[in-house]
């Protein structure tokens, strides 16, 4: 025998006898007249009709090598991209699911509605409060010893609407940011 048989080639390349009787049957070992294996001549052809990246793949390195013009780095930084941005979805799932985060939408027509229910409450306040405050009014200046006075309920009215008016006016302005 000249060249080594299937078995010691297998050890000799690294390779499993099945990858070896396979590779043989293709043409890309060079055996001799009794069917032995030429190692110098079938370890060169084997490297020219070898894939180095599916020889890599194969053997299970860690390596990923792309042919041609491609860069593996491209894909580990996409994929880690990919597993970054799962991670914080989940993350704002639990926070939702606890409370933390609310809904915009929801929370935005939540401040409006109780602004609007502020606002309504002022615009009545002067309405419920101004026949008091005269009545007040009129007893205070007669303890201070005043002549007689009568406060009119209407008048006090108008003027308390028409300060509250202006102040809500001035709130109005107000805008609520919610992050923006």
């Amino acid at each position: 025998m000249k060249g080594m048989s299937e078995r010691a080639y297998a050890v000799h390349a690294g390779l499993s006898r099945g990858a070896v009787q396979k590779a043989k049957t293709s043409g890309r070992l060079v055996l001799h007249a009794d069917g032995s294996i030429n190692v110098e001549a079938s370890d060169k052809l084997r490297t020219q009709m070898t894939d180095l990246d599916q020889q890599r793949r194969s053997v299970g390195s860690g390596e990923t090598s792309v042919s041609g013009a491609g860069d593996s780095t491209s894909y580990l930084k996409a994929r880690t991209a990919l597993t970054v941005y799962q991670a914080q979805e989940r993350q704002l799932a639990i926070q939702k699911k606890k409370g933390v985060l609310v809904d915009r939408a929801r929370a935005e027509t939540l401040v409006f509605r109780l602004a609007r229910q502020e606002r309504d409450a002022w615009i009545t306040w002067p309405n419920r409060v101004a026949a008091m405050m005269a009545a007040d009014l009129t007893a205070e200046l007669e303890k201070a010893g005043a002549a007689p006075v009568m406060i009119e309920t209407a008048i006090l009215q108008r003027v308390l609407e028409t300060h509250v008016r202006e102040q809500l006016a001035a709130l109005a302005d107000l805008k609520v940011g919610l992050g923006e």
